[in-house]
């Protein structure tokens, strides 16, 4: 995966579809449903810091961390102009290295299926175990097999915004669920109104079975007290495109 560079500067612009206020309060049910009302909370894979900004407002002290200094960059501008305050970490999830421990900890957006390699998804999983306090409550989302195979799949998307035009393609590994995707972002170049300024990202997001993520979230020593369908607080289906696990932490120390 890359590293994210110029793309972060059209990030929120091509998520603008994403409604973060609504999907911050819905995170926040499921922490309050598991008595998580305060304390430190890690946004893990942040990104531009939306819903690190959100969180902060709740009065969370909050840790992002992002494998991407130019996504932090622009976090850190959004938490500033709030008024607000936060720790920016620059780090890849599985290397994940806090200064002390946490109450909460979500992660969004698909943000683990970017890690391809199984090894890595486990790694990361044990990572927030470590830091993560007795009864502490893990958020995070993945899309689902599902998702990989029928909607994503070899298909190819367009978005087409006032300033920024982008041609998203997919390719689709059925053997390993791996779906390669390119991102072909077309900007408009000011005082040029028939002129363009091209940017291509490449990377990957790999479908795990939801069984899978669950006996390894077990084996850290995890409880999945519920996998629940986007934004609701209904069971998965066999049509589910985005799958919330809510997970409680038992136990400080775990063997590796």
């Amino acid at each position: 995966m890359s590293g994210y560079g110029d793309f972060a500067f059209y990030y929120d612009v091509l998520t603008g579809n994403v409604d973060y206020e609504a999907r911050g309060e819905y995170i926040y049910s499921l922490l309050l449903e598991n008595g998580i009302k305060s304390g430190i909370l890690l946004d893990l894979a942040c990104g531009t810091g939306s819903l690190s900004v959100l969180f902060s407002k709740k009065g969370f002290e909050v840790v992002g961390v992002d494998a991407s200094e130019d996504m932090l960059s622009l976090a850190q501008t959004k938490l500033s102009d709030s008024g607000l305050d936060a720790l920016f970490l620059c780090q890849k999830m599985q290397k994940l290295d806090l200064f002390g421990t946490i109450d909460a900890a979500i992660c969004t957006l698909d943000s683990i299926n970017h890690l391809t390699d199984e090894n890595d998804v486990k790694e990361t999983l044990r990572k927030v175990a470590l830091f993560m306090n007795d009864s502490g409550i893990f958020v995070f989302d993945v899309n689902t097999l599902y998702k990989h195979k029928e909607i994503l799949g070899d298909n190819t998307f367009v978005y087409d915004m006032d300033d920024v035009y982008c041609v998203w393609q997919n390719s689709f590994d059925a053997e390993t669920n791996k779906t390669d995707i390119c991102l072909d972002i077309f900007e408009k170049s000011e005082g040029e109104e028939d002129f363009y300024i091209r940017t291509t990202e490449e990377f990957a997001e790999r479908g795990y079975p939801l069984e899978d993520i669950s006996k390894w979230l077990e084996e850290v020593r995890f409880e999945v007290v519920g996998i629940y369908d986007e934004m609701t607080k209904k069971p998965v289906s066999k049509e589910t495109q985005r799958a919330v696990f809510v997970c409680k932490k038992h136990g400080t120390q775990f063997i590796d």
